[in-house]
């Protein structure tokens, strides 16, 4: 037992020795931004229905917040993705997005239109019924 305890007290004062710096400086860089990213739903106002609209969440996890005060049901142009019903005061489950970006919708109110963007380019161009 003293052998390990030995151990974890080098280990933790070499762990804090490395600190005395002031600064800290990563060896690797990190993963990017943690957790997904949140679009609210902010009613039924044709392409100012999302909140970041068009948001930067291509390739990336996107929950939807229903911020609005009936249900909505959030669907891409391209039927890949459905979130199901979200009751207002509600989030959808997690969802990715497409890497490319994707165009999306209200089901339940179709002139509701939103967009996800990559970082460098704007959202996909938009075809079909709900352009």
């Amino acid at each position: 037992m003293r052998v390990i305890a030995a151990g974890v007290f080098i280990v933790a004062a070499f762990a804090g020795a490395a600190g005395c710096g002031g600064g800290s400086s990563p060896s690797s860089p990190g993963p990017g931004p943690s957790g997904p990213i949140t679009i609210n739903i902010v009613g039924d106002k044709g392409a100012q229905s999302f909140s970041p609209n068009p948001a930067t969440a291509a390739g990336r996890a996107v929950v939807f917040r229903n911020t609005d005060s009936v249900v909505h049901r959030v669907q891409l142009n391209e039927a890949a993705i459905d979130t199901g019903d979200i009751a207002a005061g509600a989030t959808s489950r997690e969802i990715t997005m497409p890497a490319a970006g994707a165009n999306y919708h209200c089901m339940l109110h179709p002139g509701m239109v939103g967009a996800a963007a990559r970082d460098d380019t704007g959202p996909p161009p938009c075809t079909g019924i709900y352009c």
